[in-house]
């Protein structure tokens, strides 16, 4: 008989962001005449700019002529695009990354969750609480977990990220092999300054270690101190692996365009202790299960790195990043505290009461949908998140009709 991966049965019944549109869709069956704002998860509402629209048609004509159209493209991406990510998102802030090291896919999400397949099963692995579901329910299908006991799975080393230590959690207190980070952080919109990443690669080097560095929302920061890019760390291109997304960069959350980085002076090590190339491997994957994004949407993305496109998804960011100031100025008016919202696109509130009675009393008051917090690890028990993607004239209502409600 044909069997399952019975590692599915430790998941939890349902993914988070399933759930609040589960409960989301009931409300509005039974309130049909309310009109629900969105703040929960963060997909862009702004459209393409016109820079990318132009090159998406470009490549659409191209297409449908005979002697321009073009079949199975490279799988690892073509070069005019790898070329320009490597100057314009890497060597322009000094850190030393080739285009031959990037790997364009269809999302920073499959990316994340299918670099996993490279390691042994019996890796030690640390995971940030709170933190973005994927990197846990992944290696939880891959077996490298026991069962879920009170909001964690046995066999991971969780790192505790809390008010105290502003959401950037403390090096692992026992061996670890693989260590997921994210910055600007999702849930919690913290950032993570060179001093502190310093030490993660520090240890990564030390305790021959990997960090898979989640960068998906690096366009957000702002301030010139902050690292976009680990490899702006000396020695992380000896230990970590980078994901970058231009679903939030330039809005193509419905368009798929990401890219992973793997130098090819990462390594990993066999059972006898013998060094192999992470390069090489994650290349071998990539042209085995993958045949690489559609050449209209790679010349879409390479407007993006024009002057045109570059100032028109500034501007995009800059929106988003308005509205993130207005939601934390109101809840901190309101008497919360708050991170985020400042480098980053999330509010991370604490709600003073249950995560998921706070997205409740939200709902059902207010007509707002935002994130429980708890959703995103035990860690996230009592806060929860307000994303900025949405209309200024949406987060302005949403958050007069909060300060109705919880004034």
């Amino acid at each position: 008989m044909i069997r399952i991966n019975e590692n599915y049965l430790k998941l939890k019944a349902s993914y988070l962001f399933a759930d609040i549109s589960r409960r989301v869709n009931a409300f509005q069956q039974a309130n049909p005449d309310k009109k629900v704002i969105r703040l929960g998860i963060g997909d862009v509402t702004e459209p393409l700019s016109q820079a990318v629209v132009s090159a998406f048609h470009q490549g659409v004509e191209e297409m449908a002529g005979a002697g321009t159209f073009r079949g199975y493209g490279p799988e690892q991406g073509y070069d005019f695009l790898r070329e320009l990510i490597a100057k314009e998102d890497f060597q322009s802030r000094g850190a030393d990354i080739s285009a031959d090291e990037i790997f364009v896919s269809d999302g920073a999400k499959c990316d994340t969750g299918n670099i996993q397949e490279l390691f042994a099963g019996d890796i030690r692995i640390a995971i940030p609480d709170p933190v973005y579901p994927v990197y846990v329910d992944t290696n939880v299908m891959a077996g490298r977990t026991g069962v879920n006991v009170d909001g964690r799975y046995e066999g991971l080393v969780y790192l505790d990220g809390t008010r105290d230590n502003g959401f950037i959690p403390e090096l692992p207190g026992e061996p670890v092999d693989l260590i997921y980070l994210c910055y600007p952080n999702n849930p919690t919109g913290a950032t993570i300054t060179k001093a502190q990443l310093k030490k993660w690669v520090d240890y990564a080097r030390e305790n021959k270690a990997l960090i898979l560095f989640d960068a998906a929302y690096e366009a957000f920061i702002r301030d010139p101190e902050l690292p976009k890019s680990i490899y702006e760390i000396e020695g992380a291109r000896e230990v970590a692996i980078e994901f970058r997304s231009l679903s939030k960069t330039a809005g193509f959350t419905g368009t798929r365009l990401a890219f992973t980085v793997v130098p090819k002076a990462c390594m990993a090590y066999d059972a006898q202790g013998n060094e192999h190339s992470l390069h090489a491997m994650w290349n071998r994957r990539h042209t085995t299960k993958f045949n690489g994004v559609s050449y209209p949407v790679q010349k879409a993305a390479a407007a993006v790195y024009s002057p045109e496109g570059k100032a028109q998804a500034t501007a995009l960011v800059d929106n988003y990043l308005n509205n993130a100031a207005i939601i934390r100025k109101e809840m901190t008016a309101l008497g919360f505290d708050c991170v985020g919202g400042e480098n980053s696109p999330y509010v991370w509130i604490d709600g003073k009461m249950g995560s998921w009675d706070f997205f409740d009393m939200l709902l059902s008051k207010a007509a707002v949908v935002c994130t429980p917090g708890a959703g995103f690890g035990t860690c996230g028990e009592g806060y929860i998140r307000i994303s900025a993607f949405n209309s200024l004239a949406n987060v302005q209502e949403a958050m007069e009709r909060l300060r109705s409600v919880l004034k």
